[in-house]
Order: C-alpha cells, then structure tokens, then sequence
C-alpha cells in the first residue's frame, strides 16, 4: 500500500522546520506504519532545536517522540497490530539482546527513539518497530472525554515519572518531593499521589503550583522565596505535622534545570531517594560524600520500559492520572510556533500537534 505522508525536519540549530512529503518505506517484518494522531512538544525536543542537544541519526530529522495514532500497514510478523490504535513507546528497547532479557531494556543498545535514532512524530505517518506498542481502547477514552490525541504525551510526561516512581518504589506512607511541576514534574505528582505518597509540589511559578492543589499535592512550595536550608526545614515540619517520616524522602528532580537539581540534592535526608528525571546541558556541582553520609541513593531515569505503558495508561483510565487539563492541541502546520511558544515558556499546557491526516 502505498501511502502519501509529511512530516516537518529539523534541518539545523535554532532553523525553522520544513515541511516535506515523503512515501513511508514498506514495513520491514516486525515493523508497523502508523497513521499520527497527536504528537506532544517535549523539553527534550527543544534542547534539539535550540540549545544543541544532538540526535543520533543525522539532520534532516522529524522531532517529536511523544506519539499515538493508529496502524494501518504491517509487516509479516506484526499482522496481530493493523488497524489497532496505539501509544508508541518514546523509547523502544530491541526485546531480544542480552541486556533486553534481563530486563534491562532501559539501558538496550540497540533502542530505538522517535525523534532521535529514527524520524518522529511531527509527522502524518511514522514507521516504529511493533515490540512495545501500547493497545488503547479509543472507547475507553471517549468515557473520560479524551481521544487518542490527548493520550499521546503518556510516551514520555506520564511513563516517564510513572517509572521513576517504581524505581522509588513510593506507596503508602511515602513523603514525595517533586522539583519542577511543568510537563513532566505535573504528572510526577499525580503518579505519586495515585500510590498513595503524600507530595510536596516545588517550583517557582505560583500558578502552576495552584493548579496542583486539585491533583494531588499536598503542599506547594514557590522555591524562589525560600533558601535551601528553610525549604527543607519547611518539609521536614510538614513532615512531622502528617505523622509521616523525616527519613527516606522520595524526591524527584524533574525541572531539568541546575536550580532544580541542586535543590533536589539540598533535601537529601537519611535513607532518601533522589530520581533525576529532567534533563539539562547545564552542570551542576555536588558533594557526593552526601549520599553516602545519609545513606542515601540517587537514581538516573531513562524514559520508561514498554511493559509498564499499559499499568501507566490505567492510572488514565481509571481517573487517577488526569491529563486533559495539562495539555492543548494544535495543527501541526503550526510547529514553529508552538516551539517558539514553548521555548519562550508562554505555553501553559503541554502542546500537542495534529496532523491533518
């Protein structure tokens, strides 16, 4: 079948994108051609474009890994997936290496991402491998008023803390600190929150830390008025007040900033947890003796394994997860606004762009 798509490239550091048409190739054996519901505008695609983050597979290169849509070509080994509808995952481990079979798909060699080893989702059409993709009940979603454009951003501003939030193993009883409440750090809070942790919600910006008052966090904290010293001094006190500990602290960078790392690295306490979920070129100077001192961890998170995509999108389902009120649609032909939008921190929702398949 052949098929007349476009998709928008990234052709060179602070450039806008261009427009082009392309006829997706014949899906290898385990591949799928999937037709582009939505595609979400994450911060790693605008370290790409404007800060010199470099991808892996060369310029000119779609963005976007964000995405859901549904299949409509198959390979010979992925017959079981046409016509489903879908999330594809923002990383996309091989499934068979040695690393893969021990689990460790996070760390897989031969991983594949949207956006970065091959062209993206700023597209009409993408061609992913079949292993990972998350079935969606568009029926389901309809219930809770979503289509299957809104639940693109589950690849990565969802499962990615929804990991993370594993790898911390939060439940009942837990005190999580979430740095960074925008894209990704929102969701962190709902995830912890639906475990049943207690959140602090930190940030600097008075109106998204209001929003989360109504999903999930407990207490807010605007960073820009408070030294390190009293922002922890403020935690541990609410701490006391919730009858929860002053140990083991869940604590989950997720601004992507070096502000809001060596905040996150100021509230280490004995036992605790430090999740570095955000990513930034910046550096950042610590005192590792820290965490041996508290016997503490801290903990890289890279996207999210595939397995783990339909226990995130059920968080969705069930209504523990909202994501509709963080995001906002847009057409994609409006790229180069949105990401200038974004980039000028203007967006106060997570921008996903529809094709117009």
């Amino acid at each position: 079948m052949e098929i007349s798509a476009y998709r928008w490239v990234m052709t060179a550091v602070n450039e806008p994108m261009i427009r082009e048409s392309f006829t997706p190739e014949t899906p290898k054996s385990n591949e799928v051609v999937v037709e582009i519901a939505g595609c979400g505008v994450c911060h790693t695609d605008l370290g790409y474009l404007y800060d010199g983050v470099r991808t892996n597979q060369d310029l000119p290169l779609a963005l976007g890994h964000e995405i859901s849509g549904r299949v409509v070509e198959c390979g010979s080994d992925a017959k079981s997936w046409l016509n489903r509808s879908v999330v594809i995952p923002a990383v996309v481990p091989c499934g068979s290496c040695e690393l893969c079979e021990r689990g460790m798909g996070a760390i897989c060699r031969q991983q594949c991402m949207p956006g970065n080893d091959i062209q993206g989702g700023f597209a009409s059409h993408i061609t992913v491998p079949s292993n990972g993709l998350c079935d969606v009940d568009e029926a389901a979603l309809g219930n809770i008023g979503m289509d299957l454009a809104d639940v693109s951003v589950l690849a990565d501003a969802v499962t990615t803390p929804y990991q993370a939030a594993l790898l911390a193993d939060v439940g009942p009883g837990d005190l999580a600190i979430v740095i960074g409440v925008g894209g990704v750090g929102g969701y962190a809070v709902q995830v912890a929150n639906a475990m049943g942790a207690t959140v602090v919600a930190i940030d600097i910006d008075d109106d998204k830390l209001s929003h989360l008052t109504d999903f999930g966090a407990a207490l807010t904290i605007n960073a820009g008025s408070i030294d390190a010293r009293g922002l922890k001094k403020q935690i541990a006190a609410f701490a006391g007040e919730q009858g929860l500990r002053t140990t083991e602290w869940k604590i989950f960078e997720c601004s992507g900033s070096a502000a809001g790392q060596a905040t996150a690295f100021s509230l280490l306490v004995h036992g605790a947890h430090l999740a570095v979920v955000g990513f930034t070129m910046a550096k950042s100077e610590v005192r590792l003796s820290n965490l041996m001192a508290f016997h503490a961890r801290m903990q890289g998170n890279w996207g999210c394994l595939p397995e783990h995509y339909p226990a995130a999108l059920q968080l969705v389902l069930d209504g523990k997860v909202q994501m509709k009120p963080f995001t906002k649609q847009f057409p994609l032909d409006q790229i180069n606004d949105v990401f200038s939008a974004a980039h000028a921190h203007e967006l106060t929702e997570r921008a996903i762009l529809i094709p117009n398949n």
